[in-house]
C-alpha cells in the first residue's frame, strides 16, 4: 500500500468570519503529483498555507506521513519534509540569489561542509539559475525569480512540494521548461507535489490526479484523463 505523505481531515478555515474552506479532505500520496484547479477565489492558495502551518484552521487536523505534529508551524513543517513555494515567488529583492540560497540553508540548519552538494543539486535541477546567481533577485525577471523561488525550496531537500501557481506572469514554453524538471523529482526521489495551477494542459500532463475546488470544496477528484474541455467547463 503506498503510504501518505499528507491526509487532511475536515479542514474548515476563513478570514475576520467568513469561511474560505469549508469540511475539506485531501490525501496526498508519497510520490504523487496532485493538481488542484479551480477559478480565483475558490480557496486553493487558503487551503495550502494551512497546510503549511501559515494558517490555523478552526475546525479539522492534518497528518504529515502519519503523524500529527505536536506544533504545527512552519519550522516543524520543513523539519518533516515540507516545503512551499509560495505565490508570488516571495525573494528578497535587494538580495543577490547567492545570499538567497545562503539564507534559505543557514535557515534549515545546514551545516556549511554540506551547503555545497546542496546548491549543486538544485543547479543540476535548475541549470539556468547558474546564469544569474551573483545577481539581485529584483533585477531578474519573472521566469529567473520562480527559478530561485523554487531552487530556495529544494535547498532542504523536501520530501513534499507544495506549489501555488508557478507559471502565473511566465510564458506558456518557460512554464513548461520549468514543471518538467521540477515532476522529474518524483522518479528520482520519490517527492510528492501538490501543484496548484491554472495552465491545465501543462499542469495535467505531469498530474497524476486532479482536484477541482469550487467556493471553498472539492467537486471533482479523477485522473487528468477524466477531465476533457466540455468537462472542465461544466465544473468551472
Amino acid at each position: 500500500m503506498t503510504p501518505i505523505a499528507i491526509e487532511a481531515l475536515g479542514l474548515s478555515a476563513g478570514y475576520g468570519g467568513r469561511e474560505v474552506l469549508q469540511d475539506v479532505s485531501l490525501t496526498l500520496r508519497a510520490g504523487e503529483i496532485l493538481c488542484m484547479i479551480g477559478h480565483n477565489g475558490a480557496g486553493k492558495s487558503t487551503l495550502l498555507r494551512v497546510l503549511f502551518g501559515l494558517h490555523r484552521p478552526s475546525a479539522g487536523n492534518v497528518r504529515i506521513f502519519g503523524d500529527t505534529l505536536p506544533g504545527f508551524t512552519p519550522a516543524a513543517l520543513g523539519a518533516a519534509g515540507v516545503a512551499l513555494v509560495p505565490e508570488g515567488r516571495g525573494v528578497f529583492p535587494d538580495l543577490t540569489v547567492e545570499e538567497i540560497f545562503g539564507l534559505a540553508l543557514w535557515s534549515a540548519g545546514v551545516p556549511k561542509s554540506g551547503q555545497r552538494e546542496r546548491i549543486d543539486e538544485v543547479l543540476e535541477v535548475l541549470p539556468r539559475i547558474k546564469e544569474f546567481r551573483t545577481r539581485r533577485a529584483g533585477t531578474l525577471s519573472g521566469g529567473q525569480q520562480q527559478m530561485v523561488s523554487i531552487g530556495r525550496a529544494l535547498l532542504t531537500r523536501p520530501k513534499v512540494l507544495l506549489l501555488d501557481e508557478p507559471s502565473i506572469g511566465l510564458a506558456p514554453k518557460l512554464f513548461q521548461d520549468l514543471i518538467r524538471p521540477i515532476a522529474a523529482l518524483r522518479e528520482s526521489r520519490g517527492m510528492s507535489i501538490l501543484l496548484v495551477e491554472q495552465n491545465v494542459r501543462e499542469a495535467f500532463a505531469v498530474s497524476d490526479r486532479v482536484l477541482v475546488m469550487r467556493s471553498g470544496k472539492f467537486i471533482f477528484e479523477g485522473a487528468p484523463a477524466e477531465l476533457d474541455h466540455a468537462r472542465l467547463m461544466e465544473l468551472f
